[in-house]
């Protein structure tokens, strides 16, 4: 039988992965290997990925520099809060005003730091990239199915997730909403960058004070959820911004600690009562796990994500 020999970086066919690989190696000792991590784990369909986008957003040695500065920044930010968080069991008391102020409306933040290390941590990071293959398989391949044209996503982030969909589906067209005018311009350069900006659009709304027109038959939320003081309440924006018979990808982040992260989700079974609270029905679910718990009953962050109607 032939050997089974790992998946490896080539540095002609991946020459953003392994430019990214070589800066973290030199400047940021403690994610020296993550991309090599990623490639072992994930292969080639990670890697695929992966490349189209840092060559999209970080096309240049010093954008990859900055790039893989700022996750740092946001990965050890992260680091520090979840280990206070692991004594304590509790997020830092904060509102979403408050949040807002240091972080959405903090353009140096954001574009610096924040969406940078968000966007890299989708691949990066195990439980955030196999929630992004069970996006794919499980809803990206519905809408295939059903022969989607349209889709909204709301609290676009990075765009990451957009520009997924965008690619895939060459046939539909979106439309992202946000409060952070620094998501706004982030996603519309990432898209523009893919060369899919065409079909989609960028809204500054806060969805839940004005109905959309019209309403949504495939709907996008990723990682909202703990970011709100009354999670329920926007759900229940969401829903009625949605066409009957629509579907929702919709996800929140458990036991993570982050300097915007309000709502603490201790389990998956939390987030789906407050989905099915708000009118949802669920047709399937996943959940992964950041990494082992270093000891029986610590907690650990996790990726949780629902398809509902």
């Amino acid at each position: 039988m032939p050997e089974n020999h790992p998946f490896q970086l080539d540095r002609v066919r991946y020459p953003g992965l392994t430019r990214m690989a070589d800066i973290l190696r030199a400047k940021h000792r403690f994610a020296a290997d993550i991309i090599d991590r990623g490639a072992a784990l994930f292969g080639a369909e990670w890697a695929d990925a992966f490349e189209p986008v840092l060559n999209a957003l970080f096309p240049t040695e010093e954008a990859v520099t900055a790039a893989a500065k700022g996750y740092s920044v946001f990965a050890m930010q992260s680091m520090r809060l979840q280990a206070v968080f692991e004594r304590e069991r509790q997020y830092k008391a904060k509102t979403h005003e408050q949040a807002s102020s240091e972080v959405y409306f903090n353009e140096q933040h954001m574009m610096q730091e924040y969406l940078p290390g968000l966007l890299l941590s989708h691949f990066l990071w195990p439980h955030h990239y196999r929630q992004i293959q069970f996006f794919n398989s499980a809803f990206v391949q519905a809408m295939r199915v059903a022969g989607a044209t349209s889709f909204m996503e709301v609290g676009i982030g990075t765009g990451l997730y957009s520009g997924l969909l965008l690619r895939a589906l060459p046939q539909v067209r979106g439309v992202g909403l946000d409060i952070s005018p620094s998501s706004q311009r982030f996603t519309e350069t990432q898209l523009a960058a893919l060369g899919v900006a065409d079909r989609y659009r960028t809204e500054l709304r806060d969805v839940t004070a004005e109905p959309l027109e019209p309403k949504a038959n495939w709907l996008v939320c990723v990682e909202v959820l703990e970011h709100l003081d009354d999670p329920v309440a926007f759900l229940r924006g969401l829903r009625r911004n949605m066409a009957p018979g629509a579907k929702a990808f919709i996800t929140a982040a458990l036991n993570a600690a982050h300097a915007d992260h309000i709502y603490l989700y201790r389990n998956g079974g939390e987030v789906l009562a407050h989905l099915i609270e708000a009118g949802f029905t669920l047709e399937q679910s996943f959940i992964g796990m950041a990494y082992k718990p270093s000891a029986p009953g610590v907690p650990v962050p996790e990726a949780a994500a629902f398809i509902v109607y």
